[in-house]
């Protein structure tokens, strides 16, 4: 995943990524151009979930192919 597949529709994506993990906030997902890693990070210590899933989850929420 790199920062163009989900620069466009990050707002759109965010809403979506926290209708299936309310345990996320705002803080949670901050997207700062180059720390997809460290997003990816904050995302998967709040929800448990693994990198592959949360990689998933957020191509199918602001469909990056």
């Amino acid at each position: 995943m790199n920062s163009l597949e989900i620069k466009g529709n990050w707002n759109i994506a965010k809403g979506k990524l926290k209708q299936k993990w309310a345990e996320l906030t705002d803080d949670d997902l901050d997207y700062v151009e180059g720390k997809q890693d460290e997003l990816l990070g904050r995302i998967q210590k709040r929800t448990g979930a693994t990198r592959e899933e949360v990689e998933k989850e957020i191509k199918a929420s602001c469909d990056c192919r």
